[in-house]
């Protein structure tokens, strides 16, 4: 292995609260640290850690593709592991999760024969599940990213929760902007409306990054998503429209290989020798 490495840590959401030990820990041994976090405050609370952090913030800007932005990331993040440093780079929530440059970075870290790996975080998944009560287990859970959902014929399960993603920016190809408008998310109503009524209630979610704040949870009706408040950090809960429907053919077969299993092992039981008498009998012999 080369001498540098780089280690991407996850802070999770809350301030303080949600980063891990060993994420901590790869931080305050690093001889540098990158940062793209979601606000200042956090930036001040990890140069805490470690007197070397280089905030992210600004490479992003109004008009600038972020593909543009993820990409100066990359670079820089790479010339300090080029150099030989124990690189870090402390990303919000988890830092996999609707992040291109940590996976990116740690790719081509690799490919040049430099050890990379990331640490997990809280994402924002994990508190929307836990302050919506919302078990995936129950009736299946999906995720989609808002615009993606609008460009690609994806297929949807109205028996299940749907979660979408980046909803504040849904319809935006530019990658340049932060904000799309009322007209956008009325393409992404009339989409969802193919399998929801207008009326059905969907939840605007926001977890709280510093921890004075409180969560916003927004109850609305389908219908009045367009004039909605919305941000970079709004996600969209829509809850199942129906529910779940039997697979009576599969549920039968499955019976029927459970019913051959049993009869299997009754018939077994009844040739089986007790362990007492079958001692006895080689006796005998």
């Amino acid at each position: 292995m080369q001498p540098g490495s780089i280690v991407i840590v996850g802070t999770g959401i809350t301030l303080g609260s949600h980063i891990s030990p060993l994420s901590r820990s790869y931080i305050e041994n690093a001889d540098v640290v990158f940062a793209g976090v979601a606000d200042g405050i956090t930036e001040l609370w990890l140069k805490e850690m470690h007197p070397d952090v280089r905030s992210f913030a600004p490479l992003y800007a109004e008009g600038k593709s972020r593909h543009v932005t993820y990409q100066e990331m990359i670079d820089l993040m790479l010339v300090e592991v080029r150099l030989g440093k124990k690189v870090v780079c402390a990303f919000y929530g988890h830092p996999g999760v609707f992040a291109y440059a940590p996976h990116k970075v740690i790719e081509l870290a690799r490919a040049e024969g430099y050890t990379a790996h990331m640490e997990p975080g809280i994402s924002s998944a994990d508190c929307l599940h836990a302050e919506l009560g919302i078990d995936p287990g129950k009736v299946g859970c999906q995720y989609f990213e808002a615009s993606q959902y609008m460009f690609y014929q994806r297929n949807i399960d109205p028996t299940a929760y749907l979660v979408l993603w980046q909803v504040g920016i849904a319809g935006d190809k530019s990658h340049a902007r932060f904000a799309t408008g009322g007209a956008y998310r009325q393409v992404l109503v009339d989409l969802l409306a193919e399998h929801y009524p207008l009326h059905h209630e969907v939840i605007l979610y926001e977890a709280a990054s510093l921890p004075f704040q409180q969560a916003r949870i927004t109850h609305l009706p389908l219908s009045a998503l367009p004039d909605a408040e919305m941000n970079l950090k709004t996600t969209m809960v829509v809850p199942p429209a129906r529910k779940l429907e039997k697979n009576l053919q599969v549920l039968a077969r499955l019976a029927a290989i459970r019913a051959a299993e049993l009869e299997a092992e009754a018939s077994a039981a009844e040739f089986e020798v007790p362990e007492g008498e079958y001692q006895a009998a080689e006796i005998s012999n």
